[in-house]
């Protein structure tokens, strides 16, 4: 399967695997697989400010570097590079919530913005404009987080695209879904979801 058949689908699942509630998880942070359940690709964390997505394979697909000024007050800003350390986009999430709107930057330049729908909602909506202005953007995408173990508090995105984005857009989105995860549920953090 090549990179771009990871990226071809409209639609994907970006969730935290199941695990015992008895042992220490040792396996990846996320998994990406189809709606079906098949396996495509796993998310692994190398420090504090590093994440791998590699496909079940184990060949790269996109390094995700983590930097931010004054800690956990400042804007964060994730890097994604490609196999070939080529830029493969950027994300950006500035104010107090910083899960409340993320700005994509595709490798390609293009801008696209993923916001929440409101501070309760479970539903981010993926748009070429900010849609807080007017007249409201064309929805290019959702994004929807639910709960798939009450217990443990894993957490599972369905992210679902219009078919006009490319590969390559889809590649960022995809990564800014795990961003946006590790905004609301940081390693090695017990808080609740922002």
């Amino acid at each position: 399967m090549s990179q771009s058949d990871l990226f071809a689908r409209e639609a994907l699942v970006v969730a935290q695997p199941k695990r015992s509630r008895w042992r220490r998880y040792t396996g990846p942070a996320l998994a990406v697989s189809t709606v079906e359940g098949t396996p495509l690709a796993h998310v692994t964390h190398t420090d504090d400010s590093r994440w791998l997505l590699t496909k079940v394979s184990g060949e790269l697909v996109v390094r995700i570097e983590k930097s931010s000024r004054f800690g956990q007050f400042g804007p964060v800003r994730f890097r994604f590079t490609d196999a070939a350390d080529g830029e493969a986009g950027t994300v950006d999430a500035r104010g107090p919530v910083k899960t409340g709107q993320l700005s994509l930057l595709t490798a390609r330049g293009r801008t696209l913005f993923l916001t929440r729908r409101g501070l309760l909602s479970t539903e981010w909506q993926l748009t070429e404009s900010d849609p807080h202005r007017s007249p409201a953007p064309e929805v290019l995408g959702r994004v929807t987080v639910s709960t798939i173990d009450g217990w443990l508090g894993l957490q599972q995105y369905v992210v679902v695209t219009d078919p006009r984005l490319d590969t390559s857009e889809r590649r960022t989105v995809i990564a800014s879904v795990v961003c946006l995860h590790l905004l609301r549920r940081p390693p090695d953090s017990s808080s609740a979801p922002a």
